[in-house]
């Protein structure tokens, strides 16, 4: 193509060669010749004149973007593309988009790109109409507040559904599924879901609570539940279950800790025919039967393991559950070092189970504690007084401290079950990305509709996050890289979009960002 050239240009000279054509030269610098006493510039040729239309035509050896800057009738934008392409590549290796267009045809684009800004930056919605304005982004332009407000108001309860449905189906047919509950405080006072109860970052707010489900091999979340505050963990499993029905997920494999155990759970698990891992409580009977049993011989060789720097005696024992005779395996641990840890821990239950019965909040899942460490006495000048069972809490402490059990359908090795259950620490990572890094310590969204849609971006912002983790973990371990700092990174490297017939021209990546796209297959030209 040609580009017209003015003679007002500056740094542009025009020297025309004996066989007529008229050659451009760009003026690099002025200089001055000291031996010839006068004024000297380097020049370097970009192109020729068209002898019809008189415009110039570029030399070959500069490229479109070199040209363009030439060219004073082109004008250029810029936009940051380097977090973009990182999520992208992430978005579509992992299936997200394709599900997201699924279950959201109408507005896919707008909520990935919100997924995108809360991942880079953990801020709040309201700040993220300026930060999709100049980044790159799926909805491709920029998201006013109005925007935003009409998409958290609109977005259908069965599209949020279709998208567990894909998603979980995808991820947890070859995982183990891990589970836990953390509290999100809120603000609100018009959301049903709001209550008062135990806040488990030691916050007075109401709240509500958040069950999540997490994949512990891939390190993706999969699916989670809006809870009332006040609910037990024991009584939200049941729901959770429930939602894996309608979800029609596959059998699962869950791992739980021991906040979770009840009877009446483990009996739903066998019923539905889920594998399970899960903590179970020392101080249940049938527990501590089994560490009585166990106590006579975990000194003895064949019952001594070491895991790393730890040392345990493990004991093994099949037992037939519920109606259906399931196969279950019970491990039991002895740790010395525990003993301590234990002693503190029991203490802060005790705590707990004593402000229950003063609240005269009794949770049913503890009358066996209740009945056992504490006794109870009503009167009507000084109403309930509950005092401490001293000689059952000393006995306890000295028989069962250092003691911890699983009781699992899947592992009859106790160290499997026991690396399984520890690693479900990548739900905790979870709830710790979701709250700290992603704008979800408060919820300053009050009506419920849009608490839900609020909590759903937030969630696939998660599978992004969580995704770069595990890149970096992977193929960039001796980096220092978080997820957001990765993408920090990545903010120098922005497209100029030329208007007209110029391509748009990425500027040149450093070296960190290089390594950065090549840990994510993301592939850029020389």
């Amino acid at each position: 193509g040609a580009i017209s050239v003015t003679a007002e240009q500056p740094k542009l000279v025009r020297h025309k060669h004996p066989n007529g054509t008229v050659y451009v030269y760009r003026i690099l610098e002025n200089c001055w010749d000291p031996k010839k006493k006068q004024s000297r510039n380097k020049q370097v040729c970009i192109g020729k004149l068209d002898p019809d239309t008189g415009e110039l035509i570029p030399s070959r050896r500069l490229d479109e973007s070199r040209a363009a800057v030439l060219d004073s009738a082109v004008t250029a934008v810029t936009s940051v593309s380097g977090p973009g392409m990182v999520l992208r590549k992430i978005a579509e290796d992992a299936g997200l988009v394709n599900i997201l267009r699924e279950a959201f045809p109408d507005s896919w684009q707008s909520i990935l790109s919100l997924a995108w800004y809360v991942a880079s930056t953990g801020n709040a919605l309201s700040h993220a109409e300026a930060w999709c304005g100049n980044h790159e982004t799926p909805f491709g332009d920029s998201l006013c507040s109005q925007r935003i407000s009409e998409l958290l108001e609109r977005m259908p309860e069965d599209g949020r559904q279709t998208f567990f449905k894909l998603w979980g189906r995808q991820v947890c047919e070859r995982d183990f599924l891990c589970y836990d509950i953390t509290s999100v405080s809120s603000y609100s006072e018009q959301n049903e879901y709001v209550r008062m109860g135990y806040n488990r970052d030691g916050e007075k707010l109401p709240q509500v609570n958040l069950a999540m489900v997490y994949g512990q091999k891939s390190h993706l979340p999969v699916t989670y539940r809006v809870l009332p505050g006040a609910i037990p963990d024991v009584k939200a499993l049941s729901a959770l279950l429930e939602t894996f029905r309608k979800l029609e997920f596959p059998s699962l494999h869950l791992v739980m800790d021991r906040g979770f155990y009840s009877q009446d759970n483990i009996d739903r698990l066998v019923e539905r025919r889920h594998n399970f891992t899960i903590a179970v409580p020392s101080r249940l009977k049938w527990v501590k039967d089994e560490i009585d049993r166990f106590r006579g011989g975990m000194h003895g060789p064949d019952g001594f393991r070491k895991v790393g720097d730890e040392t345990l005696y493990v004991h093994t024992r099949m037992v037939p559950w519920g109606k259906e005779r399931r196969r279950c395996y019970v491990q039991l641990y002895f740790n010395a070092l525990r003993a301590a840890e234990d002693y503190d821990g029991f203490t802060l239950e005790l705590l707990r189970y004593r402000e229950e019965l003063e609240q005269e909040r009794p949770v049913p899942e503890h009358e066996e504690a209740y009945r056992r460490f504490f006794a109870c006495k009503r009167t009507p000048r000084r109403g309930l007084k509950v005092s401490y069972n001293t000689g059952a809490i000393e006995a306890y402490r000295n028989d069962y401290a250092g003691f911890f059990a699983i009781l699992s359908t899947k592992f009859k090795d106790p160290l499997e079950a026991l690396r399984v259950y520890r690693e479900k620490d990548a739900v905790e990572k979870c709830f710790d990305d979701l709250k700290n890094d992603l704008d979800m310590k408060r919820l300053r969204v009050h009506a419920s509709g849009r608490m839900k849609n609020r909590m759903f971006i937030q969630f696939v912002s998660l599978i992004l996050t969580s995704q770069i983790r595990r890149t970096i973990r992977e193929k960039l371990p001796s980096s220092k890289y978080t997820p957001k700092s990765l993408l920090l990174e990545l903010e120098s490297l922005t497209t100029i979009h030329y208007r007209g017939k110029y391509k748009d021209r990425l500027t040149e990546a450093t070296k960190s960002q290089r390594e950065i796209l090549e840990a994510f297959g993301v592939g850029v030209q020389p």
